[in-house]
């Protein structure tokens, strides 16, 4: 075959994909620019996945999975896709991405720093520059987490939106990232959050000492059929829970937190001290 480039799956994700994709192409028998046709892109674009030169997009791989009869299976170019594209997220936190945006009501608990669900863009690339700046995550991987994040922001907004409760220690108001303006900004989104009729939130002063109820940040979901998912993380791994006997506890912890942490009005008023430099 002429010109035909030598692909090596070990070199990344991506070139994994496409050895994945040129192997499937050639059981078949089919030429870049046949398969190119089914899927409504061209041969060259097939040849730039394959040699790794333009990465996966959802739509080619769902093409690919409905092409080949691989929908739904552990062979899913989708499913390789998701990986590719989440490697970059802690253990856990894609399977729990795939719950979230199904979820009726969203639990968030936060230590630290704003919750990404409720961060402006500026706030979140400040901590996303500090991550590469420290040698944590590549660009690439920070470019990608702004993706995910907008995506998973587009939840409090969708026709059915979910119902959003969120209580964050003190640290998150008091913590300054990013400098005065990214705060103040970053401050703001919090109390729009707070006027939406979808949402609770609330702080947990740094005066409730031991009745803090949760000291990791805790994400709790609750699905259509009433089943509760939780996930915890820490600093260097998270950890998807579903089983019952273990979800309940940290369900009961979460109310116990509300019921101790400021009110919402009390809540934004803190924040809107914050806003002004009030210590």
């Amino acid at each position: 075959m002429v010109n035909r480039k030598e692909l090596n799956a070990e070199a990344s994700p991506q070139a994994a994909f496409g050895v994945r994709l040129r192997s499937a192409r050639e059981a078949r028998g089919w030429t870049q620019d046949a398969l190119g046709v089914l899927l409504g892109y061209s041969g060259r674009h097939i040849s730039a996945v394959e040699t790794g030169s333009k990465p996966p997009t959802r739509r080619l791989s769902r093409g690919l999975d409905t092409t080949l009869g691989l929908v739904g299976s552990t062979e899913s170019f989708e499913r390789a896709w998701g990986e590719l594209r989440n490697g970059s997220l802690l253990e856990g936190f894609p399977e729990y991405l795939s719950y979230e945006g199904r979820a009726v009501e969203i639990w968030l608990f936060e230590i630290g720093i704003i919750p990404g669900l409720l961060q402006t863009p500026e706030y979140a690339r400040v901590l996303a520059d500090n991550a590469v700046q420290r040698g944590a995550i590549t660009r690439e991987l920070a470019d990608s987490r702004a993706t995910i994040l907008a995506e998973r922001q587009a939840t409090l907004t969708r026709p059915r939106a979910p119902l959003v409760l969120v209580v964050i220690d003190e640290s998150c108001v008091r913590r300054t990232v990013g400098g005065v303006q990214v705060m103040d900004a970053q401050l703001q989104r919090l109390v729009e959050f707070a006027a939406l009729p979808n949402t609770v939130l609330q702080v947990a002063p740094y005066d409730m000492g031991e009745q803090r109820t949760l000291d990791r940040p805790t994400n709790l979901l609750t699905l259509a059929d009433r089943s509760v998912v939780a996930y915890v993380e820490s600093q260097t791994q998270g950890h998807l829970d579903r089983e019952t006997a273990s979800v309940v506890p940290l369900l009961t912890a979460y109310h116990q937190l509300q019921a101790e942490a400021l009110s919402q009005a009390a809540s934004v008023a803190m924040i809107n001290e914050a806003r002004k430099g009030t210590p």
